[in-house]
């Protein structure tokens, strides 16, 4: 397992990389990330962002989205993955905001995974983003990474990964380093394509090395 001492030199590169890593669904406040990210599940950000762009023209508040019918709503995001279920969650969602919380995103943990849609990692989104809360919120990429760098065990759960992380990085560092890490496996360390070539982690890097032993990686290219 990595250690947390070359875990931190692994973030400092990753910083390097990425020093303007952020979120990128695009949303003006809490409500709208809350439902970017939820839309986000199994899907691009970017497709989300091609959705949201009309979406959140059209519905500006909870009381927006449960003005129209679900078929609406599922006809406004039907490009999106299993967008009937999502449309009944945002409804859903909309209503115990504002029968719960006085139509405001609750900024706390507990409350945020009781909403319809809201799990664990969304809740993290919210908090990290939009109230500046330290949070680690672990998506596929993040997960991805975190076993391909040997810094957890294949084997983990979710929130195994999310607990090893947080453990072996400073509180401060958190939510910063969930964006790089979001940013190192969606634009080099993709899933199909691993950039071990041209990897600045390939030396201690567990998965590189495996594939780089299997005649995998050249790294001459």
């Amino acid at each position: 397992m990595l250690s947390k001492q070359k875990w931190l030199q692994f973030l400092d590169t990753m910083d390097a990389m990425y020093p303007d890593a952020h979120c990128e669904l695009v949303h003006d406040n809490a409500f709208e990330l809350t439902i970017a990210t939820l839309l986000s599940a199994q899907c691009t950000d970017a497709l989300v962002n091609r959705v949201t762009k009309d979406l959140f023209q059209k519905y500006k508040t909870p009381e927006d989205y449960l003005q129209v019918s679900l078929e609406e709503l599922q006809n406004d995001i039907r490009s999106i993955g299993l967008y009937r279920n999502k449309a009944k969650n945002i409804q859903a969602l909309c209503v115990r905001l504002l029968t719960v919380y006085g139509g405001e995103i609750p900024a706390d943990r507990d409350a945020l995974v009781t909403l319809p849609g809201v799990g664990r990692k969304t809740a993290n989104v919210v908090l990290s983003v939009a109230f500046d809360v330290p949070a680690m919120a672990v998506d596929t990429h993040v997960e991805r990474i975190s076993k391909r760098l040997g810094l957890c065990r294949w084997k983990d759960n979710v929130l195994e990964v999310e607990q090893t992380i947080m453990k072996k990085t400073p509180i401060e560092r958190w939510s910063k380093a969930h964006h790089q890490m979001i940013f190192f496996g969606r634009y080099h360390c993709k899933a199909q394509n691993p950039g071990c070539h041209a990897c600045p982690l390939l030396e201690d890097c567990r998965e590189g090395q495996k594939r780089l032993k299997k005649g995998l990686v050249k790294t001459g290219e």
